[in-house]
């Protein structure tokens, strides 16, 4: 079975608030200190697929990303965790493409690349949190698509899936190719990759296209966000007061209180 997880790199959302910083005028995050590190939910993803091979030996995962020459780090690090292969598509345009632009791009590498049985998406970005790429990536493959699971099993040239709901856990069965977005669970929790396998990653092949290798119009890739707007963009700000009652007694103190809290709540 050929499996494709899709991953994508993003600021560390680890980072210390104290640092975090917003650009009003771009209207995105300022890296600063701010590390590049894998997405979560996409190593979740990765961790799902891992676990999938080891249960049916057979497998062979391959990572994609579509993302600045930086996302090699994220793909060698998937490599690492014992990828068998990874490709990049290098955006060299708008830094935060849309979530259609960038399934179109995942979708012609996946062609490329592929057949591939099954097609794994982090269930969202720990950036925006848009949690549509991999909708929209099924769509443009034209294939059935399952969110949030958790678990992957085979059985019987199917895939079974289960997700948990509200209600309890629902288990699906689908046949090949599918697109499946990963939630986070307890199961799929990342492993940490040995020293010595990410000395090792540095020395495996890596494939990486631009836009035009894809045959995808770069014009319109680069462009940026192009149905939807980000219209303001800022970290809120708390204010707080403190005052202190008066009164020579603690009845006095008490009154005086009680009193300033009636005024607040009036003033409400």
């Amino acid at each position: 079975m050929n499996i494709l997880v899709c991953l994508k790199q993003i600021l560390d959302p680890e980072i210390p608030v104290r640092d975090f910083r917003v650009d009003p005028i771009k209207r995105e995050a300022e890296r600063g200190a701010a590390a590049l590190v894998a997405n979560i939910f996409c190593e979740n993803a990765l961790e799902t697929a891992l676990q999938f091979r080891e249960r049916t030996n057979d497998a062979r995962i391959t990572v994609l990303s579509y993302g600045a020459p930086t996302a090699e780090d994220a793909l060698r690090k998937a490599l690492a965790m014992k990828a068998d292969a990874a490709a990049l598509v290098v955006n060299d345009g708008h830094a935060h493409p849309d979530s259609l632009t960038t399934a179109r791009v995942l979708a012609a590498a996946a062609r490329k690349l592929g057949p591939f049985d099954l097609i794994i998406c982090g269930r969202e970005a720990g950036d925006w949190g848009a949690g549509q790429t991999g909708g929209l990536l099924a769509e443009e493959l034209g294939l059935p698509c399952v969110c949030f699971v958790d678990r992957i099993e085979q059985t019987n040239g199917k895939l079974r899936l289960r997700r948990q709901t509200d209600t309890g856990w629902e288990v699906l069965e689908a046949e090949p190719p599918v697109v499946v977005t990963i939630t986070n669970d307890e199961h799929n929790v990342p492993r940490i990759p040995k020293v010595r396998d990410v000395m090792m990653s540095y020395r495996q092949p890596l494939t990486q296209w631009t836009l035009d290798d894809l045959e995808i119009n770069a014009d319109e890739a680069r462009a940026g966000n192009t149905y939807y707007e980000v219209a303001e963009l800022f970290i809120p700000q708390r204010e707080t007061r403190c005052e202190f009652v008066a009164g020579d007694t603690l009845d006095e103190k008490v009154a005086a209180f009680a009193q300033r809290i009636s005024e607040i709540t009036s003033a409400l």
